[in-house]
């Protein structure tokens, strides 16, 4: 059965990349580069991800096995613009994707076929419509929210997310781009529950795959009593 997931690197303090970068330059030479690229080190080191790109060598390791379980699970890909226009020229002419990509946007676009199986369709309807969109050509495998973190909010504040997946780097960023912000627009007594489904250790990052649970109130506990919870309102 086709399941809405999405896979992002965060340092131990929730953030994905370093402050945001939107002035004039090279974004290569930013803060938001330099964070993004620490946390996601261990990637670009596998044989999986490197065979994506079109790179020699790389490790053969327990990382680069749930890089190559990443590309195998997924049948269609939901990203945001901004990660799209970041990568059209790094992908080349046969980006790593090999299946339908949905670009959420508001700037419409033709639709761009590239070699390998990969297509970029660029839905002005919203989150929810490019979610449908790749889910009818999914063929069965997963719907893959690539990112950036931005949009795995919107998909997963539009209750829209099945399965989320983080890997965990052992580094403290201290600022930058987070991935859980306020504007998941969470009550003052609401959280999004999770269930961890599967936890994999190595040195160079811990990845955990959630199940997500949909909204929930926060409820008070006994706090040793014995009546159980509490639900407040």
């Amino acid at each position: 059965m086709t399941k809405v997931t999405a896979q992002l690197s965060v340092s131990a303090d929730g953030f994905y990349a370093g402050p945001r970068f939107d002035g004039d330059g090279n974004w290569m030479d930013s803060a938001e580069s330099a964070g993004f690229f620490r946390v996601t080190r261990w990637v670009t080191e596998v044989s999986a991800w490197r065979e994506r790109q079109g790179f020699a060598g790389g490790e053969q390791d327990t990382n680069s096995a749930v890089i190559a379980e990443t590309f195998e699970a997924a049948g269609a890909y939901v990203m945001g613009r901004r990660m799209a226009d970041g990568g059209e020229v790094p992908w080349g002419d046969e980006p790593p994707f090999r299946a339908p990509v949905f670009v959420v946007t508001h700037r419409p676009r033709e639709r761009l076929l590239r070699q390998g199986g990969t297509s970029f369709t660029f839905v002005t309807e919203g989150v929810a419509s490019a979610v449908e969109q790749a889910r009818a050509v999914a063929d069965g495998k997963n719907v893959a929210v690539a990112g950036g973190g931005s949009l795995v909010r919107q998909v997963l504040k539009a209750g829209l997310l099945d399965e989320l997946e983080l890997h965990v780097v052992p580094v403290v960023l201290g600022t930058g781009l987070r991935l859980f912000d306020a504007d998941l627009d969470l009550a003052e007594k609401e959280a999004i529950e999770l269930t961890p489904t599967r936890v994999i250790h190595t040195p160079e990052v811990t990845h955990i795959r959630y199940a997500v649970n949909g909204r929930a109130p926060l409820v008070l506990d006994d706090r040793g009593s014995g009546g159980g919870p509490t639900v407040t309102r």
